[in-house]
């Protein structure tokens, strides 16, 4: 039986792991569940799977943990940010899954790939962050690096079998990275402007946490996907042409050089992915329903509105800059969807703190764990100001 360890089981792409998971019981044997700080949640899950593991980043989190399953179960509760390192490099773990939201998810991210596990990639943002880190340490210990985005998933899935991480296989031209357009996409300037946390967290495809589901009506997760692209395919920016695909259906595509382009499509449903992922190189039932192609009707594309969301063009121009600019726009997106989210930011005003930072920030080159810390830090004090700076001078910020 393959061992797993979900990181991040409290969250969406976690609770969708565990669902697939329990559809194979004899094939897979969940050894830890880990999470930031939902002790509740944590411990529904850890009462009904029983893992070996239970840990939380948070120790105060962790505390109430151990008082939730005290006497119910034998699962060890770890506390503490190193417990999610712990667990991503336990011996009897074969397969991780790393679904931390943010930068939270970077040191437990690299802990998997150092201890040379089979690597479930939903932490798009440790890839951003410190991409060319982790390519090395999956490649310097014989991890296997799969995507969980369904976008870098179809792309995974469409190229040639064999391949290396971040490196590009030979006779392919192109990716097309498709994006939904999140809730926003037909909405005048005015009204985007206006725009609630509610609004913004409406996705009209996909069921998503709410920082991701921002990321999605600003279209800086497709940005984040662009960099996370050329990271794990050795694609350049100029590879990657992004189309906005509303029905959700085509998750990707790669072109060849002889004009062939092969596609990868499923309904709109974090499982396939996943269960792509777990059974690989097999193939394993996931759970979510059949496309109907004949009920589908029709596939339309498009290209992005840049000017309307800004985010996107930010992030393609740091996508052609490389270093430790990943890092600071992943950075201050986290600090400025934060702040929008907490109401004390308007929607168009999270585009404008992530350019003040970009250029404001040093930058540099990445050479060490260190280099992106810095820069990771320094990012996130300039978005706090400009952030701050905002809601004093906006008479429309929300109270």
């Amino acid at each position: 039986m393959i061992g797993v360890a979900v990181l991040g089981s409290t969250g969406s792409v976690g609770v969708n792991t565990l669902d697939v998971v329990e559809q194979h019981p004899g094939r897979f044997r969940l050894v830890a569940l880990a999470a930031n700080r939902n002790a509740a949640r944590l411990a529904e899950q850890v009462l009904r799977h029983v893992p070996e593991y239970a840990a939380l980043a948070d120790e105060r989190a962790a505390a109430e943990l151990e008082q939730r399953l005290a006497g119910r179960v034998s699962t060890r509760v770890l506390a503490g940010p190193g417990a999610l390192e712990e667990i991503a490099a336990l011996a009897q773990v074969d397969c991780v899954m790393a679904a931390v939201v943010g930068a939270a998810g970077l040191r437990s991210t690299l802990a998997a790939a150092a201890a040379g596990k089979r690597l479930l990639l939903a932490n798009k943002e440790s890839l951003v962050m410190a991409g060319p880190l982790l390519i090395e340490r999956v490649r310097r210990s014989g991890a296997v690096l799969l995507p969980i985005d369904s976008e870098h998933n179809a792309i995974f899935q469409c190229l040639p079998p064999g391949g290396e991480p971040g490196a590009l296989p030979p006779g392919v031209r192109r990716v097309l990275l498709t994006a939904s357009g999140g809730p926003f996409l037909e909405w005048p300037a005015e009204a985007i402007a206006a725009a609630t946390p509610e609004q913004a967290c409406a996705h009209p495809n996909w069921v998503m946490g709410r920082k991701i589901s921002v990321d999605s009506a600003s279209l800086m997760n497709k940005g984040l996907e662009l960099i996370e692209a050329c990271l794990l395919f050795g694609v350049t920016p100029d590879q990657v042409q992004i189309l906005v695909h509303r029905q959700s259906i085509v998750h990707s595509m790669v072109e060849y050089i002889d004009g062939s382009i092969l596609a990868q499509l499923a309904a709109p449903d974090m499982r396939t992915p996943i269960a792509y992922a777990l059974g690989w190189p097999e193939r394993i039932t996931a759970g979510a329903p059949f496309l109907d192609l004949l009920r589908a009707g029709r596939l339309d594309f498009c290209a992005p509105d840049t000017t309307r969301f800004r985010c996107l063009a930010l992030a393609q121009g740091v996508a052609r800059t490389g270093g430790q600019h990943p890092a600071i726009l992943n950075a201050a997106n986290e600090v400025a969807v934060h702040a929008f989210l907490e109401r004390r930011l308007n929607f168009p005003d999270i585009a404008a703190v992530i350019e003040t930072v970009i250029t404001r920030a040093a930058g540099g080159m990445v050479r060490s764990l260190d280099d992106v810390l810095l820069a990771d830090a320094e990012a996130r004090e300039l978005a706090r100001e400009s952030c701050a700076h905002r809601q004093r001078g906006s008479r429309t910020a929300y109270a």
